[in-house]
Parts: C-alpha cells; structure tokens; sequence
C-alpha cells in the first residue's frame, strides 16, 4: 500500500502538486494578488475577467478565492467549465441557467460562483446569451472569467466584470518558486540548469514546473545541456553566435549557424522568437540593437502569414548585416 500511494505522488505532475490553495500563497501579481484577497476577506465577490498570458495564476487564483469564499460548500456551489467542455450557446441557456437557479445552502452574504476558464475561447452568441444570465441571477450567482485577450470578451460582459489583470512573472519570482520545488523534491541541479528552465519558461510558471520535472524525470540531473534537449528550443549560446557573426562581418558563418539550426528541425518561430531575446539582451550599440529589432519584427511578420521560412531567415541575416554595415560607414 505504502508503494502505491508513492508511486502516485511520484506520477503527479509538479504544476499541480505544488498548486496554491491560499490566495496569499500565489507568487508574483502583488497588487492583483492583494485585491482578491481583500475580496476573499470581506466576503463580497464581484464578477471577475482575470486576463493575462498563459501560466501567471489566473485559474488557481479563481480557485484559490472559491475555496477561501465557500469552504466547505465549494463542492456543490461551483460551477467550472473550460475550453475543453462544450460551451456553446446551448450550455449556457441550460446548463449554466440550471445551476444559477439550483437551491444551495450557503452562509448569509456567500454567493454561488461559476467559473469560465479560457473564456475567450467562448463564441460570440454564448458571450451574448451570458449577459442575460449574469444579470438575472446576480443576486445568487457571480461569474469568474479567465482569459488571456480581455478584449476578446464582448463589451457587455466586460462592462458587468471587474477586470483583474495579470503579468509575466519576473525570473527572481519563477526562481523562488523553483528552489521550493527542488528542495522538496531533492532535485540535483546546477544553477546554469535553473538559468536555462528560466529562459525557456519566459515569464510562465507552469511552463517552467513541467521543463524542471520533464529534466528530472529525463535525465535525473538539471543542467544547461540536459533542460534545452527536453525543451526543444533553440539554445541560445547558437543564436548567440550568429548574432556575433553578422557583428564581426562573417556573413558565411551566420548563414551556416542558421542552416545548423533549421537541419536540427526546430521551427522557424522558435528560431526567430528566440533571435529577438537574445539581441534585446545583447551588449551592442543602441541604433544597431533598434535596427536588428525592428527587421526581426518584420521578418516575423512575415513567418507567421507562412511565407518560405529558410529563406525568410537567411534574409533577415542580410538584412542585420547591410544594416550593420550602413551604422560602420557612419
């Protein structure tokens, strides 16, 4: 018996193992963090859109808040749905009416709660058929919505909803919360790996829980080398060196570097989102960084409408080494 309940613990994803159940345990978001729980304290839940980029908090907050508001309750009065159940306009008049009308018992000022994740994932009519909802059955019901383009939520709704917004989180806020982890999983590491699963993750704390566990359970040692091979991203130390190919003239070598990494299968998104971290960061002359930039964007631009990616990369090389030369001739 002992084995099994291990093995479970074991098999566990991390992300949900070392969830926050309290909102004054959710890392980052401090102004957001301490208006819901002024909310959880006082008692008196508004409609909430909680929009943000993926893995800030925004579904283990709503949840958080739900068990501090109801308690023992929470099981029968919350409703979630998320992008993965059918919302369409005929869950919304039924199933979402049904449990706004449903008789629960709950402490005097407690509010029944239905929560909407990945909302903006909902059709234009259920959004519309929400609003009538929402407001008949305000006096029982609060709806919380998590999304992560509030625009993306019609203009009714939002005027209904108090909107709570998150963002990325800092790399020191990511790092806290990791060393948690590996201290708690005894997790051997080296603090280059750590670096890595920062850099990879980009301000997403689920992100960076899944690479740290998938390192472990891949390669039982977190190092720099072991976390890019689980990530599949391209490492950075390669763009590095194209970038300071095309500074140093040596168009060939850049070129080469960029085939290397095309051969390697990664996509050309990923190469590109990955060349533009590394010039923001990177230790050159200010016009030239705004330069590379600004045809970084463009070449960006023109990936995403699916134009010939490798071409599209070897031109954008180009493109940095004219500009770097037209700043020399300056």
């Amino acid at each position: 018996m002992a084995s099994s309940s291990s093995m479970s613990s074991y098999d566990m994803p991390w992300v949900e193992k070392y969830r926050p159940t309290k909102v004054a345990d959710i890392v980052g978001n401090e102004d957001t963090v301490s208006r819901l729980q002024v909310i959880a304290r006082d008692g008196n839940m508004p409609n909430l859109i909680l929009s943000g980029p993926p893995g800030t908090g925004k579904t283990t907050s709503v949840l958080a808040l739900a068990h501090e508001l109801l308690g023992a309750n929470y099981r029968e009065a919350v409703l979630e749905l998320n992008a993965s159940d059918d919302r369409g306009i005929d869950v919304v008049r039924n199933k979402i009416k049904m449990f706004a009308q449903k008789k629960v018992t709950l402490p005097s000022g407690s509010h029944k709660i239905v929560i909407l994740d990945e909302a903006d994932s909902m059709t234009t009519g259920a959004q519309q058929a929400l609003r009538r909802t929402m407001e008949i059955y305000s006096n029982s019901t609060r709806f919380a919505l998590a999304c992560n383009i509030s625009s993306k939520i019609i203009e009714p709704i939002q005027s209904r909803c108090a909107i709570v917004r998150f963002s990325r989180l800092s790399d020191q806020e990511i790092l806290g919360r990791l060393m948690v982890v590996v201290e708690a999983e005894k997790v051997p590491y080296v603090p280059e790996g750590l670096e890595a699963i920062i850099f990879t993750a980009d301000g997403d704390m689920r992100q960076a829980l899944n690479n740290l566990q998938a390192t472990y359970s891949g390669f039982r040692f977190v190092n720099q080398e072991n976390v890019f091979k689980v990530c599949d991203q391209p490492h950075p130390l390669h763009v590095k060196n194209m970038v300071r190919h095309v500074l140093e003239g040596k168009f060939d070598d850049a070129c080469y570097g960029l085939k290397q990494l095309y051969d390697l299968g990664y996509s050309p998104t990923d190469i590109i989102t990955t060349l533009f971290r590394i010039i923001k960061n990177y230790d050159m002359a200010e016009y030239l960084k705004l330069e590379f930039m600004k045809e970084t964007g463009f070449a960006h631009m023109r990936i995403c409408d699916g134009v010939g990616s490798y071409l599209q990369l070897c031109g954008l090389l180009a493109k940095l080494a004219v500009v770097r030369e037209t700043a020399k001739a300056f």
